[in-house]
C-alpha cells in the first residue's frame, strides 16, 4: 500500500508516437494544447508551461518584477523549493510560522514579519488543502505586496468556490511523479493578469515575445531557456483523460479517513474544504515515528512531512519565532493515498492505526487538545 505511485494510462505511448512522426520534439502545438486544457478547467485566463514547479515560482516571481534586495515571505514547513525559487530569483526567503490547525502559513503572523524590503507572499497550499486565502490576499493588497501561491499539491483544488493558484498574482503547478498528474517534470504557471502572461512568455525562452526560428527573432528583453517539450505535454495530455477518476477516488480516500479516525484522540486529520480536492490526507500524529514504522512493517508506506525550513542547512535559524512549526512538523504524516488504492485498503489502514494507539495507551493525547481551532 504505497503513500503514492505514479500510473501511465495507457494513452501516453499512442501520443508521444505523434510528437516522433511530427519530428518536433521541442515546444510546440502539443504544450499549448496542454495548458489550454488545464486553463480551461481551472477558469484561468491564461496557463504557461515551465520545466518544473520550481522554475514555475522563479518565473512568477521575475514576472511580478521581485528581484535582488526583496524580501518574500515564505511558510516555515513547506518543501524546500519554495524558499529556493525565491534565492534563484535574486531575493531572500523570510520563513514565517504556520497554524496549529491545518499547518498552512498562518496569517497572523505576516505583520511581525514584514519590513521595508517586503515585495511578496507565498503561500504554500499542501494536500489540496488551501492556505487563508482571503485573509492573505487582503493583507497583500492593504501593502501593495504581490501574492504568488506555490499550489503544486492542489491542481483542480478549490477553496470557498475559487480554484487555488487563482487567488492571487499567478498560481504554480506541478507535474512531478507525485502529483495527481504528471509528466515526469513540469510546471505551469496560472494568472488572469495579461502583463504577467506577457513576462512569463519572454522569461522562459531567451526575451522572445512568441516561438522564434533561432535566427532572426526579436528579444525584447534578457530571458532564459525554460521551455517545456511536447514530448512531455503528449505525457500529460494522456494523464489529463483520467482526471475526474483519480479525483474520485482521492476524495473517497479522504473521506474514509476523516470517518475511520476522526475519534482517535492520539491524531488530527486535516481536513479538505467540501469543494476541495485532496491530493493525499496528512495529519498530525502522537509518536509519528513509531507509528510509521509500524505500519511500513504491515506494508502500508507513509511519508513524513518536510523538515521545517529553519532547520536546513541553507536556511537554519533560531526556531523561537516558528514555535508551530518546530513543534509540529515532527509529528506530521502522510497517509497511503495513492489513487489506486481501493476501500479496502484504506480501511485496513485506518484498523491499523486504531491497533497501534489501542497497543499503546501510554501515548499522550496531546495532538487533539493542542490543536482545536
Amino acid at each position: 500500500m504505497p503513500w503514492w505511485q505514479p500510473r501511465i494510462t495507457g494513452g501516453e505511448q499512442a501520443r508521444i508516437a505523434e510528437v516522433l512522426d511530427d519530428c518536433f520534439l521541442n515546444e510546440g502545438k502539443r504544450a499549448e494544447e496542454f495548458a489550454a486544457q488545464i486553463a480551461r478547467r481551472v477558469s484561468a485566463a491564461y496557463a504557461v508551461t515551465a520545466t518544473s514547479g520550481t522554475v514555475g515560482l522563479f518565473l512568477a516571481l521575475k514576472a511580478c518584477g521581485i528581484g535582488e534586495g526583496d524580501e518574500v515571505l515564505v511558510p516555515d514547513l513547506t518543501f524546500i523549493a519554495t524558499a529556493n525559487a525565491v534565492v534563484m530569483a535574486g531575493a531572500s526567503p523570510i520563513l514565517v510560522d504556520v497554524r496549529r490547525t491545518d499547518l498552512l502559513l498562518d496569517p497572523e503572523r505576516l505583520a511581525s514579519s514584514l519590513t521595508p524590503r517586503t515585495r511578496a507572499i507565498i503561500p504554500v497550499h499542501i494536500s489540496g488543502r488551501g492556505a487563508a486565502m482571503g485573509e492573505i490576499v487582503r493583507f497583500a493588497r492593504e501593502r501593495h505586496l504581490v501574492v504568488i501561491e506555490d499550489a503544486a499539491e492542489a491542481m483542480c483544488s478549490r477553496s470557498k468556490g475559487r480554484f487555488l493558484g487563482l487567488w492571487g498574482d499567478a498560481g504554480v503547478l506541478s507535474f512531478s511523479p507525485n502529483k495527481i498528474i504528471t509528466t515526469g517534470q513540469g510546471g505551469l504557471v496560472l494568472t488572469d493578469r495579461e502583463d504577467i502572461h506577457r513576462r512569463l512568455i519572454e522569461l522562459k525562452d531567451q526575451g522572445r515575445p512568441r516561438r522564434g526560428t533561432g535566427g532572426d527573432d526579436e528579444h525584447l528583453s534578457v530571458g532564459f531557456n525554460f521551455k517545456f517539450t511536447d514530448l512531455q505535454a503528449a505525457v500529460g495530455l494522456a494523464q489529463l483523460e483520467r482526471l475526474e477518476e483519480r479525483a474520485e477516488r482521492l476524495r473517497r480516500h479522504h473521506a474514509i479517513y476523516l470517518d475511520r479516525l476522526s475519534r482517535i484522540p492520539q491524531l488530527r486529520l486535516h481536513r479538505c474544504d467540501d469543494d476541495g480536492l485532496p491530493l493525499w490526507t496528512d495529519g498530525i500524529f502522537s509518536s509519528r515515528n513509531a507509528l510509521d514504522a509500524f505500519l511500513l512493517e504491515r506494508g502500508a508506506e507513509c511519508r513524513r512531512f518536510w523538515h521545517p525550513i529553519h532547520t536546513q542547512a541553507p536556511y537554519r535559524l533560531d526556531p523561537t519565532g516558528l514555535p508551530t512549526a518546530a513543534a509540529y512538523g515532527p509529528k506530521a504524516l502522510w497517509l497511503p493515498s495513492a489513487f489506486f488504492l481501493e476501500d479496502g485498503d484504506i480501511e485496513i489502514v485506518c484498523s491499523w492505526i486504531a491497533q497501534f494507539y489501542r497497543d499503546n495507551p501510554a501515548i499522550d493525547r496531546e495532538i487533539s487538545e493542542a490543536t482545536e481551532p
